[in-house]
């Protein structure tokens, strides 16, 4: 290609909530997927086809369908429930739930611009750290309530409809009629996300790609011995799950819904979790399926396997592996989109990342006819962290890119089929998150949870067996409990690396679909599945690194998964400060990439502190060289160091980089860690309290690295 051509760049916004529905209870236990229809199912599809020169691709859930039009045919949820209800007849545990459960939207940009919510935030916070009183609320307060925690979640793209309008130029004295205005408006909407889908399909504005149909995890359905490729030493399940046939059947499933749904083949599709291996790649190129994609730490693990020469390859690079085109996710810029830039200015952050595309195209200006930019992320949950929930954001990086000639946005399957692919060897088996599948197997919980699901599917093909005759109705149903439980989701909530406020919920809903299971054979519950998996909340005293970690040295924890791969050391759980004072480090992480040893400290409240006496934190590492950086907590806070060998910042958090050069003279090798904090020349805690903590650095030559 010529110097003129454009750099092609392939968007898929994901879009996926689990499964919230309770088996036989037509009600979900949940609220989020009503919710983020209000503000990102609808929304995204109809700002993205407002211009011209931009097509994107939109990856659905099938079973995020099935639950959307079980809301317009009149399911439920508990938060709609006590929405409906009238603010003068509740009872004071139903006011006492509303007051817990109704604020749980990111404050900054959902609660605090509308003056009505923030005020009534502030009077339920004011009661922090005594029960809140449902007696202070008046039942007028109480309805307000009830109306902004749906009018809040609702995207500026629908603010002009009626009777949405009226309702945010209200701002307060709602009525019960109002109330329901509301909610009949939410249906209706929901109603319309299916058909303008299809439409923009037919009109040929974007792409709609789907995930096998209830989000599972198609490598671990097809062996759960997959998890070794990634961590050879992973524990796994007492049994193992290896039913490639289920991999088969959610994908078939997924298919025929497309095609009910869009009157076409299924053509593209995003893994659950970009979760790949080769049993899965294979069966999905089975079902006609022409291109997937995974995560880039993906394709580095794939040509180191395969014994391709060039292990760096290019991954803004089509690659093609068993009949399949595969695109391999940017995983810096799917991620800035997703965790960083909605903290900066619109202008900023579109900047930042034009910047960075225009880079690489002028890195790969001899090799676009083989080059696209896959930016995929999820859909739905960045814009409640954005200014005005992403609209001018999304509105201007579109604007952007349609307006570029050095720019091309086109689908997935546009780019599978009008550029030229490289043949990959092998395929790695992982996810999107550290090229591994930690997340769902290998915790006690996850196994657990596996060891529950073999035994119900096990006693379900027993069942089918010894009595061919039985209603195929129920099988049917019974099969479907299965299919559901082989979600992702449940695993994410299980183990230490995700913990939230509705743990116990997803906990609860996993062990009720393995439980309808045996109720519509008319078998016995067994009792264990009456007792809940997840267990002690707290993590681990001491993890260690999993993967290569570049944190942003700025104090901040700047996107969910900067640390997630890191090494943790939770003083919480060890115990042992030297004086009776508020822990001032909680919790210590440490990482590495090539170039640096990165250490994070999470500290407590220190105010108090710092208002008497100077407070320093010491940081020894006693490796070849023994380094000692010292740290004055006000100092660090005005004034961030960076030097040639040494970065330190301090806001949220302590974050420190140290040149690996100046540790090692090899650049890599054991390192003891103690961190020291003084006020004044009291020592008040020492972490570890007796011995040093280990930190094993490898060799460089043993890491894979894409080029700066």
């Amino acid at each position: 290609m010529n110097d003129a051509s454009p750099l092609k760049i392939a968007i898929l916004w994901h879009m996926h909530q689990p499964n919230y529905e309770d088996p036989g209870q037509d009600r979900m236990v949940l609220p989020w997927v009503r919710l983020h229809a209000l503000k990102d199912y609808l929304d995204m599809p109809l700002i993205a086809s407002q211009f011209e020169n931009v097509r994107t691709t939109f990856n659905l859930v099938p079973s995020l369908l099935d639950q959307l039009d079980l809301y317009v045919n009149g399911a439920t949820d508990r938060h709609l429930e006590l929405t409906q209800s009238d603010a003068t007849q509740l009872a004071e545990e139903d006011k006492l739930e509303i007051l817990h459960t109704f604020f749980q939207a990111h404050p900054e940009r959902m609660i605090e611009p509308y003056p009505r919510f923030r005020s009534l935030y502030k009077k339920m916070r004011e009661s922090s750290g005594q029960p809140v009183q449902a007696s202070l609320f008046t039942s007028e307060e109480i309805r307000d309530i009830q109306v902004w925690s749906n009018l809040t979640w609702v995207d500026p793209t629908f603010r002009s409809e009626e009777p949405v309008r009226s309702l945010f130029a209200k701002g307060q004295h709602y009525t019960e009629e109002d109330k329901i205005s509301l909610l009949e408006w939410q249906r209706a909407l929901m109603k319309r996300v299916v058909p303008t889908y299809r439409r923009l399909l037919d009109e040929n504005r974007l792409e709609i790609s789907f995930t096998p149909y209830y989000h599972p995890i198609l490598p671990l359905l097809c062996d759960t011995d997959a998890a070794r490729e990634a961590i050879a030493g992973i524990s796994l399940p007492q049994v193992r799950f290896r039913h490639p046939e289920d991999a088969r059947t959610q994908i078939a499933m997924a298919c025929k819904r497309y095609e009910e749904l869009f009157g076409r083949p299924l053509i593209g599709m995003w893994p659950s979790e970009g979760s790949v291996s080769e049993e899965a790649a294979g069966i999905i190129a089975e079902h006609g399926i022409k291109w997937i994609a995974t995560d880039e730490e993906v394709l580095y693990q794939s040509l180191r396997k395969g014994g391709q020469t060039n292990i760096r390859g290019n991954p803004h690079a089509v690659y093609e592996y068993a009949g399949l085109k595969l695109f391999f996710r940017d995983h810096g810029l799917s991620d800035k989109i997703g965790f960083v830039y909605s903290a900066w200015s619109t202008e900023r952050a579109i900047d930042d990342f034009f910047f960075h595309l225009k880079e690489i195209r002028r890195q790969r200006i001899k090799e676009l006819d083989r080059t696209v930019v896959a930016i995929i992320l999820d859909g739905e949950n960045a814009w409640e962290y954005f200014p005005n929930d992403g609209y001018e954001f999304l509105n201007e990086f579109y604007r952007r890119i349609s307006a570029d000639p050095e720019l091309n946005a086109v689908t997935m399957t546009e780019a599978a089929g009008g550029l030229s692919a490289t043949p990959l060897k092998s395929l790695f088996a992982g996810s999107w998150i550290n090229h591994n599948f930690r997340i769902w197997i290998g915790h006690p919980e996850d196994n657990a949870a596996w060891d529950f699901l073999t035994a119900a599917r096990d006693t379900l093909v027993r069942f089918q067996t010894e009595n061919p005759a039985y209603d195929t109705e129920k099988i049917s149903r019974a099969w479907q409990q299965i299919y559901t439980a082989e979600g992702s989701d449940w695993c994410w909530w299980y183990g230490d690396e995700h913990r939230g406020p509705h743990n116990s919920e997803f906990d609860r809903l996993f062990r009720r679909h393995l439980m309808a299971m045996y109720t519509i054979l008319g078998l016995a519950v067994p009792v264990e599945l009456h007792s809940p998996i997840q267990g002690d909340s707290s993590p681990l005293a001491i993890t260690y690194p999993e993967a290569i970690v570049t944190p942003t040295i700025d104090g901040r924890v700047t996107h969910f998964y900067e640390w997630a791969s890191s090494g943790t050391f939770d003083c919480r759980r060890i115990g042992g400060a030297m004086h009776q004072v508020s822990t001032v480090v909680s919790m210590i992480y440490f990482a590495y990439d090539r170039d640096n040893l990165y250490i994070r400290l999470d500290l407590g409240e220190i105010e108090h502190l710092q208002s008497q006496q100077k407070v320093t934190i010491e940081v020894r590492l006693a490796a070849d060289t023994v380094q000692r950086p010292e740290f004055d907590l006000n100092e660090l806070r005005r004034q961030p160091l960076h030097s040639e060998t040494i970065m330190a910042a301090l806001e949220d958090v302590l974050e420190l980089a140290i040149k690996r050069d100046t540790l090692w003279s090899r650049g890599f090798g054991r390192a003891k860690l103690t961190v020291r904090v003084r006020a004044g020349k009291t020592e008040l805690e020492r972490w570890p309290v007796k011995e040093e903590l280990i930190i094993d650095v490898p060799e460089r030559e043993t890491e894979i690295f894409w080029p700066p």
